[in-house]
């Protein structure tokens, strides 16, 4: 039996589809654990170039059976179109592909809301404790104005935390009437007060009935069938959403997104108990890109130049321009150590192919002292010194190389560099988007 957690060990991006989608092979179970739709996941195989944004990547192995649990929230629409698609195209997820009644929906207020906070930069989502506890969760977990994608991820791990959520099990009863209409009394007169237009009740009950009756064959109780497959000596794959520098906590707050992101999510969010996760993968990208607002250290910012034309890229969510960087390594070790991260899975590698010379940010300093990541805020990040250091790059297109040994001298060196800087070796090698573009050493 094994666990595997497969993680972005930046701020999101970093290739986990791919990855996800070779090792799914050998796995009986690919499941999701955290975020929401606002992540997607590409995926480029013989059934064609897919983006994936609920369903685990890890679908396209026949010999899975794919897992969504109750710490994913879900726009029931997105996961329609999704298992539409996949259907569509002959991979079939039917009896195969289980969503937990734990988890919680995306409501069309989330979405209005997400946009208005936005609008507003930050105003706080609602909750009702005596303590405060509620709300101070919900503030945390909808942090304003950071460049949300505006799905409604925030507002609804919000209404999640200070017990105003809606999940598919509210559909077993009349709970969910009851619970939409108290939602909407207090959702109109936010977005009515903040500039918006009043949700009618009668619509939206029959636009989630309607999802409901089209999604009830997916939703099943996950925690017996989890528990049974690690009894019975099963592999799990748990497919992370964003990154580790984008958790709630550990990321560059409040840049930052509205779930935890580490490995130990997969308790909460699908029923695995700490001790079987056995293995941690940490999906690392050959330099560094980010999506939205917050700090990126080594941001290049000469747009005109060559190397930032040429790590330039294109969100898969959100069609947004992602900035670049060089390769940060005090970002990736700190990942590695607070993760537990066993194994790194290096890519795009074959981006850096025509460069003469390549930067990397060995580490921080601040006032002459070196620190770590964790010893500063998202604001302090950018008044560190970063220790760059200067390799040399290679000319070689590596598109075609399966082996470590066929690598240039300088690619195998800046390989090494990373493992030994970061303490985890590199075991899968990225040099292309194609599943089978992975060298594995």
């Amino acid at each position: 039996m094994t666990v595997t957690a497969v993680i972005g060990s930046q701020w999101g991006d970093e290739g986990k589809g791919k990855a996800v989608d070779f090792l799914a092979g050998s796995m009986d179970y690919v499941a999701r654990f955290n975020g929401g739709n606002n992540a997607g996941h590409t995926v480029i195989n013989e059934y064609g170039t897919f983006k994936i944004h609920l369903v685990p990547s890890g679908i396209f192995a026949q010999n899975t059976t794919g897992l969504i649990g109750g710490g994913v929230v879900i726009d029931p629409q997105v996961l329609i179109d999704e298992i539409e698609m996949l259907n569509k195209t002959g991979v079939g997820v039917d009896d195969r592909l289980w969503v937990s009644p734990r988890s919680h929906l995306i409501m069309p207020y989330h979405k209005i809301l997400d946009g208005l906070y936005e609008e507003a930069k930050g105003a706080g989502a609602t909750g009702t404790t005596r303590r405060g506890i509620g709300p101070v969760f919900a503030d945390k977990v909808s942090a304003g104005a950071t460049g949300t994608t505006r799905r409604g991820i925030g507002p609804v791990f919000a209404d999640k935390v200070s017990y105003n959520g809606i999940r598919w099990t509210d559909f077993t009863s009349d709970m969910f009437e009851q619970r939409l209409q108290v939602q909407l009394q207090l959702k109109n007169k936010i977005i009515i007060a903040l500039g918006g237009e009043a949700l009618k009740y009668e619509e939206v009950r029959n636009t989630y009935r309607d999802y409901y009756s089209k999604l009830k064959p997916y939703i099943k109780e996950l925690f017996s069938l989890v528990q049974d497959g690690l009894k019975a000596g099963k592999n799990f794959l748990l497919e992370q959403a964003m990154g580790t520098f984008l958790d709630t906590d550990w990321g560059t707050y409040p840049f930052v997104t509205a779930s935890t992101t580490i490995p130990s999510a997969a308790s909460a969010g699908l029923g695995i108990p700490p001790r079987y996760i056995t293995n941690v993968i940490g999906v690392t990208k050959a330099y560094t890109t980010r999506v939205g607002g917050g700090p990126l250290p080594t941001e290049i910012n000469d747009t005109d130049s060559e190397v930032y034309k040429k790590f330039g890229e294109v969100a898969a969510t959100t069609g947004r321009v992602r900035r670049v960087g060089w390769l940060d390594l005090e970002i990736v070790r700190t990942a590695v150590d607070l993760s537990g991260v066993t194994e790194l899975c290096l890519t795009k590698l074959d981006t850096l192919s025509g460069l003469e010379e390549i930067q990397v940010c060995m580490g921080y300093k601040l006032n002459g002292n070196n620190i770590r990541y964790a010893d500063v805020d998202a604001y302090g990040l950018d008044k560190v010194e970063l220790t760059y250091k200067k390799v040399k790059g290679w000319q070689q297109d590596i598109t075609q190389v399966r082996t470590f040994e066929e690598l240039p001298q300088t690619a195998k060196d800046y390989v090494t560099m990373i493992e030994e800087s970061a303490g985890a070796p590199v075991k899968w090698i990225g040099v292309g988007p194609q599943r089978e573009a992975t060298i594995r050493r």
